[in-house]
């Protein structure tokens, strides 16, 4: 590994030592002595594999895409397997591939579990699981930043709006991004706090809603969401999840305000105004507009919380919504809005110039004046191709292991999109700690798929296989 590889892995090994360390603090005063040396073993390893990436002699290996790439994807095998070691040494007797398999689940913000009553488990060992979701949330942020280059270098472009990619000023700014993370995953405390949420399920949600993860602190929603006002509330704490980082980052760090980057944000607002309006609508009569509001901002910001009594029949709407996803530089996943929106303006404009050809107007990038380039509309399109191919291939595989085609191809939807398995989408009672060991490491594959898109998987494939 180079030089840089190391030094990006081991910072995020000692955030988990960090993160050890607390869940060490927590054990000992709340005399949960049962868990306390599994974390003591994280803390020890996660100290041991950070201080030797950290201390390794510098190189003069050039950074390059490839190297970032590889980085990155190490990073969600690599650091999934640390943070799992408090389970595999739990007193649940859990094996280490549904160890792994709950790490993924939430280092990827995806929030499948083998766990069928969460209530039975150790709070450190809950307090646990919502840690993988919150590391693995600013590990995708970072990640995202670090591969910009490979979606669209027009979104790089707009990015230094709020950041330099200057490497001397990439400490500094990284140490920024890392506080407003950590101050946004306060803020969510402290509202929840406000409205009467346990402490325990305020620090646990609040690393679940700014991660866009799926793991909650007990078995049913409903139970804490008992009035439409606390629904209203955490339904706007989700939308955190659903925007960009940046709008917080720009507001707080930067002196000179720039407004051209809340375009995106304001188109963003416009999306979900719109479909709140819809539902309203038309649905407002079956439900009450809170449900509505909470189901339908759980989906788009791919958290997939549900209230019990979720409108079921809408789960083809809000899969839809899925994987739509968010903005491109929240923690949220999905094929990614602006995505959709720029093909679908492509697509019409394309329409239009056919039918009116004296009447073509230039196709230009969303959020900027720049014109949109061919290779990234085909970068665009190749994502959604990959998506689909990768849907019929996880769907069908999971049919052939026995699981009925309506169940696969949800589920397939949901690992892809790194969205929890809920009453919304019809498959609350899916049960993963029964699936057979290959299914599981299917799972585990696809959800860092989801989460890496498999374009970066790709291209590394045609790296090695395609050399020039």
């Amino acid at each position: 590994m180079s030089y840089f590889s190391l030094i990006y892995l081991g910072i995020f090994s000692l955030i988990i030592s960090v993160l050890s360390f607390f869940n060490i603090i927590y054990s000992y005063y709340f005399n949960l002595y049962l868990s306390i040396d599994s974390y003591v073993y994280s803390l020890i390893l996660s100290l041991i594999t950070g201080s030797i990436f950290l201390f390794k002699k510098k190189d003069n290996y050039k950074i390059n895409i490839f190297s970032k790439i590889l980085t990155v994807i190490l990073g969600y095998f690599l650091l999934p397997l640390i943070l799992s070691i408090p389970f595999f040494f739990s007193i649940y007797n859990i094996s280490f591939l549904d160890s792994y398999f709950e790490t993924i689940s939430g280092f990827t913000s995806t929030g499948f579990t083998i766990f069928e009553n969460i209530k039975h488990l150790d709070q450190s060992l809950i307090l646990w699981r919502s840690s993988t979701q919150w590391i693995g949330g600013l590990y995708f942020l970072f990640s995202i930043i670090l591969l910009i280059d490979i979606f669209d270098n027009n979104l790089k472009k707009s990015l230094t709006n709020f950041i330099t990619f200057d490497t001397s000023e990439t400490l500094k700014q990284s140490f920024k991004i890392l506080i407003l993370y950590t101050g946004l995953t306060f803020f969510i405390f402290i509202t929840l706090k406000v409205f009467d949420f346990r402490d325990f399920d305020s620090f646990n949600l609040s690393m679940t809603l700014i991660s866009s993860g799926g793991f909650m602190p007990f078995n049913n929603l409903s139970i804490v969401l008992n009035s439409n006002v606390k629904q209203v509330i955490f339904s706007l704490l989700m939308l955190i999840s659903f925007f960009s980082i940046f709008l917080s980052y720009n507001i707080i760090f930067l002196k000179n305000k720039n407004l051209n980057f809340f375009q995106e944000d304001l188109y963003l607002f416009f999306y979900l105004l719109s479909l709140v309006i819809i539902f309203f609508s038309f649905l407002n009569f079956k439900y009450d507009f809170s449900l509505l509001f909470f189901s339908l901002v759980s989906s788009i910001s791919n958290i997939g919380f549900s209230l019990g009594n979720s409108p079921k029949n809408l789960s083809f709407i809000f899969l839809l919504l899925v994987i739509i996803g968010g903005s491109f530089f929240s923690t949220s996943s999905g094929l990614r809005f602006l995505k959709i929106y720029v093909l679908f303006k492509f697509s019409l404009n394309n329409l239009i110039s056919h039918a009116r050809p004296k009447n073509i107007s230039s196709n230009k990038q969303l959020f900027s004046n720049i014109s949109l380039d061919t290779l990234i509309i085909n970068k665009y399109f190749l994502s959604v191709l990959i998506f689909i191919i990768s849907l019929l291939f996880l769907s069908s595989f999971l049919t052939f292991f026995g699981v009925s085609f309506e169940n696969a191809f949800k589920i397939s939807i949901l690992t892809l999109m790194n969205t929890v398995n809920s009453s919304l989408y019809g498959v609350e009672d899916f049960n993963f700690q029964n699936l057979q060991f290959v299914i599981k490491y299917f799972l585990i594959i696809f959800m860092i798929i989801g989460r890496v898109e498999l374009l970066t998987i790709l291209i590394i494939l045609k790296k090695f296989l395609f050399k020039s």
